[in-house]
């Protein structure tokens, strides 16, 4: 059977009408992603909105009345618009009146901050803002274009003269990108868009409507591969309570309280129970279980909670419709000199409209002042072409008055006029008319010459208008990174079987050693010399012999291990201390010389450096007389743990024993405060408050007048409202100058704070309510300079005291002694002086008791000459009834004062 021939060229011509599979997915996939990353999911970067945000406002605008509608309508309307169905444009709408800035809403539409949804549309209704109208809508410098439908026209991009896009934030995913763009302060936003048109670069960081506090150092401006670190806010009610009363961004209350169950869960944190109380403010209790410190919970709360959360955001904006990733500074920039552009089109706009109404206001006032519609050639004129040409011909000699060509629209307008109103034509109204349209003009041609100043002062407007309750709601800080390991709970026991050489948390038939927490290192020694660091594990084999096991710290200088060893090689004994601050995990480290058979034999670890003295035994030998020695460890310097150590002895040792336990041969530690991040430290950062060892304790005072005194533990907070911390010493005195809230009196007193409690919180003021901290030092001879209006006629004077000799010493409950009898305008500390023996002034004889005292005394010695001669008490002066003397020794003028009716005064 034979084979058919193949026909080639009509196989080569179907093959050139087909269309590969590959071109075909590549291009509709390319397709595809356009119009997701132009039409759905990134803003554009002029009005900062996505498609349905844009179409929704458009939308709102048309049914715009001045009421509320609802929101079910709003979402019907706007389907004309945008083809991908309710659900979305209600979510959308949702979203955009949560942000309270473009919607002004009714009823319930949820709550950002707890994650409650909103109400279903037909219930919940909305409007657009007074601000929305002001900022986002002007149809004559809005470009148009047809809906998908083509029945109806939708803008492309709405005008906003405000930067949008960074005030609401916006966040999507489309194909091959996303953008995430955080939102800004409304203020911080109009105040950079004005250093723009000043020609200044802005540096700007987020703000969340959430409030908490943030970390912005790591923003890079918005861009790809920065970090925002957001924390909630912890309030330390007491002892045994903390409350949240701010979330993170990007959190809901249900969400972060979700968390901080799964944390106790797991054993990360220990609390007893949790409430919610958010209503209108969040506020989320948090009960310690007992034992448990407060302030290695709340950094607990950050590290394995949603009380801090990371946010990366990706910049990435619409601009010449392509997708572009922009800074945010770059992106203020640039919708700043768009809200220049729009506001010069609507000078332009502004300025045309008024030429226009002078042109044919002029034209209507020649047409009637030189009788033109009374003239033969025009009453008798047949058709509208007859008309144009005589009109022309009229008009003529004035062609040269008007800015354009007269149209045969302007004479058809002209025409029009009906005759009544030519007839009662005013000339003088129209020409004072035409004058607030000349100086008008003369106004917007200023602003167009003027044009960055008129953008400076639209802004500032904006910002007067509508800046009210738009402060900053996120603390701006500086974070110090919380090492997990710190912080875990110790949920974990762990045991060791010295003898077969395993530890682990699973060996609860074994020696107990501590609790510790599962991210813990543990450190090991054993009698051959040898240590290694390992973590936390079920079971896990270490080596035989195991001498000691602990937490390992790493960086720890202050613990310090004493350790005696015998050389396997020639049998000499060395004492050696040392650190172990860094190694490698499961890694063994040799501590003796490395020589086979060589052993532990005498071993202690010292958590703060203690030296003891122990005793050795040596085996009996011929060439030697004494047998036993004592060796004391705080004579050995702390070296590495590679050093050899020292040569105790080449003979062998029978055994070493305790002889006696030693103290500490560290210094104290020192202590930093960091008032950036509010935290201890030993890296030298901020203010050093001294060496601390022992019983040592902080002393901090609050501006509200409560003192607290502190453990220098490094996990400590502080409050916010701290004013004061040094190192605590039990006879530093300190002045205070506070306001009675009751009596409204400034008082001045001196003391020594009390030696209480750790964590107990005493109040150094009156707590009346208003009373108020004005002032401490605690320098030997604090000045202050103290502004006084003086006598009825309220002379201003300014006076400078030396508060260590105004008052004694005295308890630190006492409420002191009046600083002025004086009207007191200010109190300024101006110099603070700490040797007691420099006396910058000269010490008045008589203390401020007596001066006061004094006073008192004349003022009853003057009243009671008033009552005595029935002159009213401003005429006194005049009487001639006898007056009590009272005699004064006034060693310092400068302390008193004699008015001009002769009455002695304080300073």
């Amino acid at each position: 059977m034979s084979e058919e021939p193949v026909n080639n060229h009509n196989n080569d011509e179907k093959l050139h009408n087909v269309t590969s599979i590959n071109g075909l997915y590549e291009n509709w996939f390319l397709d595809y992603a356009s119009y997701v990353i132009l039409d759905r999911a990134v803003p554009h970067i002029n009005d900062g909105l996505k498609p349905v945000q844009r179409r929704i406002l458009h939308s709102l605008k048309e049914l715009d009345d001045g009421r509320f509608n609802k929101a079910a309508n709003v979402i019907g309307n706007t389907m004309k618009y945008h083809p991908h169905g309710d659900a979305s444009i209600g979510d959308a709408m949702v979203q955009i009146g949560q942000k309270n800035l473009l919607i002004d809403t009714q009823g319930n539409w949820g709550d950002p901050m707890t994650g409650d949804s909103a109400a279903a549309p037909r219930y919940i209704e909305a409007r657009l803002s007074k601000f929305a109208l002001d900022v986002v809508f002007n149809p004559d410098t809005t470009d148009w274009q047809l809906s998908y439908d083509g029945r109806n026209r939708e803008p492309i991009t709405l005008p906003v003269k405000f930067p949008l896009l960074l005030a609401q934030g916006a966040e999507g995913i489309a194909v091959g990108l996303a953008t995430k763009i955080l939102p800004h302060n409304f203020i911080e936003l109009i105040d950079a868009s004005i250093e723009v048109l000043k020609g200044n670069r802005p540096d700007l960081v987020p703000d969340f409507p959430t409030g908490g506090m943030a970390d912005c150092s790591n923003y890079n401006e918005g861009q790809r591969g920065g970090k925002v670190r957001v924390r909630a806010r912890i309030i330390e009610k007491d002892k045994k309570t903390l409350a949240i009363t701010e979330v993170p961004f990007t959190t809901t209350t249900g969400s972060l309280i979700d968390s901080i169950i799964s944390a106790n869960d797991k054993g990360k944190i220990k609390i007893r129970k949790i409430e919610d109380n958010t209503a209108q403010n969040v506020e989320i209790i948090v009960h310690l279980a007992p034992g448990i410190s407060p302030d290695v919970t709340i950094d607990a709360l950050y590290a394995f909670t949603d009380c801090e959360v990371s946010i990366s955001p990706n910049t990435c904006v619409i601009k010449g419709d392509k997708p572009h990733f922009m800074s945010v500074n770059d992106i203020l920039t640039e919708n700043t000199q768009h809200t220049k552009s729009l506001l010069k089109q609507e000078l332009e706009i502004r300025l045309a409209e008024l030429k226009e109404k002078i042109f044919f206001s002029s034209l209507l006032k020649i047409f009637i002042q030189e009788g033109m519609y009374k003239h033969p050639e025009y009453e008798n004129s047949g058709n509208f072409e007859v008309v144009i040409k005589v009109l022309d011909k009229l008009f003529e000699p004035f062609f040269p008055k008007f800015y354009r060509t007269i149209l045969p629209e302007d004479y058809k307008k002209l025409i029009d006029k009906p005759m009544s109103s030519i007839t009662r034509f005013d000339v003088k109204k129209a020409d004072e008319q035409m004058k607030t349209l000349e100086d008008e003009i003369k106004e917007v041609n200023h602003h167009l010459k003027h044009l960055t100043d008129y953008a400076i002062a639209w802004f500032q407007k904006i910002r007067d208008k509508y800046g009210k309750d738009r402060g900053r709601k996120t603390e701006l800080r500086t974070f110090e990174k919380v090492e997990a390991a710190q912080v875990a709970l110790a949920n974990v026991k762990l045991y060791v079987n010295r003898t077969d050489g395993f530890i682990g948390s699973g060996l609860r038939k074994d020696e107990f050693v501590c609790d510790c927490s599962d991210l813990d290192e543990i450190i090991v020694f054993r009698e051959d010399g040898r240590c290694l660091v390992t973590k936390v594990q079920d079971k896990v084999f270490v080596g035989k012999d195991i001498l000691h096991v602990g937490v390992f710290k790493k960086g720890d200088e202050r613990t310090v291990y004493n350790m005696i060893y015998k050389d396997g090689g020639s049998g000499a004994s060395y004492i050696k201390r040392f650190n172990v601050i860094g190694v490698t995990r499961d890694k063994e480290y040799d501590l003796t010389k490395g020589t086979k058979g060589s052993k532990v034999l005498y071993f202690t670890a010292n958590p703060n450096g203690e030296a003891e003295v122990v005793s050795i035994a040596l085996k009996p030998h011929s060439k030697l007389r004494k047998l036993q020695m004592d060796l004391d460890f705080a004579e050995i310097a702390i070296k590495g743990r590679g050093s050899m150590g020292n040569t105790v002895t080449k003979y062998p040792v029978k055994k070493v024993t305790l002889k006696s336990k030693g103290v500490s041969t560290l210094a104290g530690r020192k202590i930093w405060f960091d008032d950036i991040l509010k935290r201890l430290n030993v890296d030298g950062r901020g203010k050093y408050l001294g060496e601390f060892d022992g019983p040592d304790k902080i002393l901090t005072v609050l501006s509200n007048g409560i003192f607290e005194l502190t453990s220098f533990d490094l996990t400590n907070h502080f409050d916010d409202k701290m004013i004061l911390i040094e190192k605590y010493d039990p006879e530093k005195v300190y002045s205070v100058i506070h306001l009675d809230g009751k009596s409204k009196n400034y008082y001045i007193k001196r003391f020594v704070f009390e030696d209480t409690a750790v964590g107990r919180q005493t109040s150094i003021i009156n707590e009346e309510p208003g009373s108020k901290l004005v002032l401490i030092s605690g320098a030997a001879q604090p000045i202050v300079q103290v502004d006084l209006l003086k006598g009825k006629t309220l002379t201003p004077e300014t006076i400078e005291i030396n508060l260590a000799d105004a008052i004694d010493v005295k308890g630190m409950k006492a409420q002191g002694n009046r600083l002025s009898p004086h009207e007191i305008k200010s109190i300024e500390l101006m110099a603070e002086h700490d040797d007691p023996e420099d006396v910058p002034d000269p010490v008045p004889e008589e203390s401020l008791e007596e001066i006061v005292e004094a006073e008192k005394l004349d003022e009853e010695a003057e009243k009671e000459v008033v009552e005595k001669t029935d002159i009213p008490k401003n005429d006194a002066s005049k009487s001639d009834a006898p007056k009590k003397e009272i005699k004064l020794e006034i060693t310092n003028p400068e302390d008193v004062d004699i008015d001009d009716k002769g009455q002695l005064g304080l300073f």
